[in-house]
């Protein structure tokens, strides 16, 4: 692709982008830490989960300090109803990091950002493109959606990889914001319209059904946890409609990852 075709294409996606701009809360802002608490809870969640749960955080926890010191139970009860709530630990620990080693501040660094817990390539990258306008590549869904549409149509199993050179090639390194978020944009009108192209892609995997999957009995069981005090597997069992063989496999899981402890036979909220 020569730069003339890449200008234009650059001009189709932020002429499309004009009519479906998306009001969000976290783009009215630059702060990093804004940034990156965006960024974890828009992680396999819907915006429109995200957009409440994003303006209570960041009312109660302002900065990474506030965050690093609040008890893992209040930022759970906040997070609930997001799920996939190891996100939430990992930005508390991430915090506590930021705080201890960064002075509390964002680094504008890919490899220190990915030294944080829950920060993978695709979110430091983002990191760095909506806190920091620096050029970065990286897709999501609606990125791929706009690629897969005008570079690939009628094509499966594209690898990130094709993306990621579309992306690479077509990138307004003068405004890395301002085209990610056109981009996003754009993308998300194109599923609404039209359905959603990622499919086609190799990196497209069809998440388990939420009802039947462990993760709705984790998030049960941690939610009773939270609730108030701690409780043993029975009580757990006798209060919820799974399994006790599930409960205590998700028991487990949850002290594993740090987000309860044993006392006795009971279990509560570690922290």
């Amino acid at each position: 692709m020569d730069d003339v075709d890449a200008a234009a294409f650059r001009d189709l996606v932020y002429e499309k982008a004009a009519s479906c701009w998306r009001d969000l809360p976290w783009r009215h802002t630059d702060d990093p830490y804004a940034i990156m608490v965006s960024e974890l809870m828009l992680q396999q969640t819907q915006v429109i989960r995200v957009i409440p749960k994003f303006n209570a955080w960041m009312e109660r926890f302002p900065d990474a300090g506030s965050l690093a010191l609040a008890p893992v139970d209040e930022l759970l009860r906040l997070w609930s109803g997001l799920g996939y709530n190891r996100r939430a630990l990992a930005l508390h620990r991430a915090c506590g990091i930021l705080v201890d080693e960064f002075n509390g501040a964002i680094p504008a660094d890919e490899a220190a950002l990915r030294s944080l817990p829950g920060i993978g390539i695709y979110t430091s990258r983002a990191i760095l493109a909506f806190a920091f306008d620096k050029p970065t590549v990286f897709l999501e869904t609606n990125i791929r959606t706009v690629f897969l549409k005008h570079f690939f149509p009628g094509e499966t199993g594209v690898p990130d990889k094709a993306l990621e050179a579309v992306a690479g090639a077509v990138l307004d390194a003068a405004a890395p914001r301002r085209w990610y978020t056109a981009l996003m944009d754009y993308g998300a009108d194109i599923k609404r319209v039209e359905g959603n192209h990622s499919l086609r892609g190799a990196a497209y995997r069809k998440q388990a059904p939420f009802a039947t999957s462990f993760r709705r009995v984790r998030g049960a069981v941690l939610k009773k946890l939270v609730e108030g005090k701690p409780l043993t597997i029975d009580e757990l069992y006798a209060t919820l409609p799974f399994s006790r063989e599930n409960i205590e496999k998700c028991a487990g899981a949850l002290v594993r990852e740090g987000f309860a402890v044993y006392d006795g036979d009971r279990m509560k909220i570690s922290g």
